[in-house]
């Protein structure tokens, strides 16, 4: 099951980060990865070394898992949980791909505080505000119930940590300033990573 995870690791990386920034070049001519900012220690560089570190840990999870250096926690090492694994897994991918096609030519990897992409408020993200974000935390969770070994809940466990601090320290503030009133009255209707959880408040 831990080759099955690493597979699936290497199509989200391919179809969800290669395949989207090509795809991105071939439209727009760029490729949309705008980085990681902030100084050591902000809030927005915690973030961006956060995120890195969560894929390289959820990334080596099934790989140590493989070679026997770590193990699987016995409770959690049976068929109907591996099963449930990949259905997340291959559902995360397949929403990944989708809210990314939703987004169009707005698709970013980091933030560009210099430019303003077009507001997305239809489709998914007229359910909720960041269905990328919720779509690989459904991955990641999926992946780590295929190989559920102490390694990657931590994974998952820093790379939820870190969307989260993304998305409050960094994008929120940027679109608020980009779009002003349009994303705040968005934001009143329309929940962070699930629908109707992490709506703003209309007073403010």
């Amino acid at each position: 099951m831990a080759m099955a995870a690493l597979a699936l690791y290497l199509v989200f990386i391919a179809a969800g980060l290669g395949w989207k920034s090509y795809h991105q070049w071939r439209a727009t001519g760029s490729t949309g990865f705008r980085g990681f900012h902030g100084s050591p220690g902000s809030r927005e560089w915690l973030a961006g070394i956060g995120f890195i570190a969560a894929i390289a840990v959820t990334l080596l999870a099934p790989v140590l898992q493989l070679t026997g250096l770590v193990s699987p926690l016995a409770a959690l090492d049976n068929r109907p949980v591996h099963i449930a694994g990949i259905a997340l897994a291959v559902t995360g991918i397949v929403a990944t791909i989708g809210a990314q096609q939703t987004m169009g030519e707005s698709w970013r990897v980091g933030v560009d505080t210099r430019e303003t992409t077009t507001l997305v408020s239809t489709g998914v993200f007229g359910w909720v505000r960041n269905p990328i974000f919720t779509a690989m935390l459904t991955f990641a969770a999926g992946a780590a119930l295929m190989t559920p070994n102490p390694l990657a809940f931590s994974g998952f466990a820093l790379l939820a940590t870190s969307i989260e601090l993304q998305v409050r320290a960094v994008e929120e503030p940027y679109l608020l300033a980009a779009h002003g009133a349009t994303y705040r009255e968005y934001g009143t209707r329309v929940g962070r990573f699930l629908p109707g959880i992490g709506r703003f408040n209309a007073r403010g």
